[in-house]
């Protein structure tokens, strides 16, 4: 039975990742700030931790814990949830400090604490959650655009590196999804340019040629195709999941 870690499970994505895993049968180590919704009903192989990204004692924890309890993990999905939103010329570094370590400092210490194992066996798959931001920045999200393009750095150099181990590292870029962080950043606009939400709504949907949001499983879908067998040839790629809505190729 494989192992799975994923990260910013309590909603959204990283929730639906949870559901999906457990219903292949994985062994899930489920980490996020706060518990997972009692209403859904986890078989016995999920094992959730609760674990505050944003402390850096708590990542030191939990990367020795990996180490000493869980030596056998095949994937890692690191999904951390963005940064506050603003204009870059407003940020101050602080900020910027936080966001790196919430996003690549923690990524760069539980993959270390996971290679190993994934090293031994020939076999492993680690998938970013990050943003199609890494393709075009994304207005008024100056902190984000910045460290979302560290990540996809990051990732790219570790696939150069893991590859002859039979292990992928790739990033999946959310567009506009369903989840908690769409309603916060619809909220804020409004607010910033007093209009009203189902405006700012419409006004994001106008950019996207499928003509609605995306939904969190159909995000989750595509993360757990990168993390079978099936796609052991994918490396180092940015996958936008956003109905075609970023101007790239």
């Amino acid at each position: 039975m494989k192992t799975v870690i994923i990260t910013g499970t309590s909603s959204g994505i990283g929730l639906e990742l949870v559901k999906i895993f457990d219903s292949k049968g994985f062994n899930v180590i489920s980490l996020s700030r706060n518990n997972l919704p009692n209403s859904i009903n986890f078989s016995e192989n999920v094992n959730h931790i609760k674990f505050d990204i944003t402390k850096d004692s708590n990542i030191k924890s939990l990367v020795d814990t990996l180490k000493i309890e869980y030596k056998e993990i095949h994937i890692l999905i690191n999904n951390t949830g963005g940064p506050a939103a603003g204009p870059i010329k407003d940020a101050k570094v602080e900020a910027f400090e936080k966001a790196f370590s919430m996003h690549l400092l923690c990524n760069q210490l539980i993959t270390q604490a996971v290679l190993k194992h994934m090293q031994s066996c020939c076999f492993g798959r680690i998938v970013n959650i990050i943003s199609t931001s890494v393709k075009v920045p994304i207005n008024g999200l100056g902190v984000s655009n910045t460290i979302r393009g560290a990540v996809a750095s990051w990732s790219k150099t570790m696939a150069n590196e893991l590859g002859e181990h039979g292990i992928t590292v790739n990033n999946v870029l959310p567009g506009f999804t369903n989840t908690n962080r769409l309603t916060s950043l619809i909220s804020k606009k409004a607010s910033d340019q007093n209009q009203t939400e189902e405006a700012i709504a419409q006004q994001m949907l106008a950019s996207v040629p499928a003509q609605r949001f995306g939904e969190a499983q159909e995000v989750a879908n595509a993360i757990a195709f990168l993390c079978s067998p099936a796609a052991g040839y994918i490396n180092g790629i940015n996958l936008p999941v956003d109905g075609g809505r970023t101007g790239t190729l």
